[in-house]
């Protein structure tokens, strides 16, 4: 996916760039209540930034390979940040060769403050228990999960803390890595991958 409207064709935006700038306006209905114990119908103006395409595959190692250009054109740039945290959503099954090599290249980038993070969060029909934030891939049901969570960051002792406040089971050991969570617990993974920083 890539950025469309006055934002296209830029890697790294500000947040409040994105907020002030979305591709389009839809309006979409939104259910509220009524204030009587009902639901009513309101139409809102909804902000679009990015539209979904799919494209067939999973190229895996070469969206890893992106992260790592852009990742390290921004710690020349800013040596002195908190380490960046990659977040990779997948559906797990890399076509492009075994990701594991650029997966190591990115966690191997460093600020002052540490090495870079790799968080993948997989969805998948191979079935098995949603897991979230393991410390081990026993659990895990297929290959292409066991290497996702062997290619995900350890969390650091802040993010640690921070997970085990929102009820997360933690240890030394606990890598970044969801496998198929619900709605709750990909809200988590994000939150958790981007404001724990904020708690060091």
């Amino acid at each position: 996916m890539h950025f469309s409207g006055s934002l296209a064709g830029q890697d790294i935006v500000p947040l409040s760039a994105i907020s002030e700038a979305p591709a389009r306006l839809e309006e979409r209905v939104k259910k509220i209540s009524d204030g009587a114990g009902g639901i009513v119908d309101q139409l809102v103006k909804f902000p679009v930034w990015l539209d979904p395409v799919a494209n067939g595959g999973t190229p895996m190692t070469q969206a890893l390979a992106k992260a790592q250009e852009i990742t390290a054109s921004w710690l020349l740039e800013h040596p002195e940040c908190f380490p960046p945290v990659i977040l990779n959503l997948t559906d797990g099954e890399s076509t492009d060769g075994d990701p594991t090599s650029i997966a190591t290249l990115v966690m191997s980038l460093m600020s002052a403050d540490g090495s870079a993070l790799l968080f993948n969060l997989h969805v998948s029909d191979s079935g098995g228990s949603p897991l979230a934030f393991p410390d081990t891939d026993a659990s895990l049901p297929d290959q292409f999960s066991k290497l996702l969570f062997n290619m995900s960051s350890l969390l650091p002792s802040h993010m640690r803390a921070y997970a085990a406040q929102q009820g997360k089971t933690v240890s030394e050991g606990t890598r970044g890595f969801v496998y198929n969570a619900d709605i709750t617990n990909i809200v988590q993974f994000l939150d958790i991958g981007t404001r724990a920083s904020e708690l060091r």
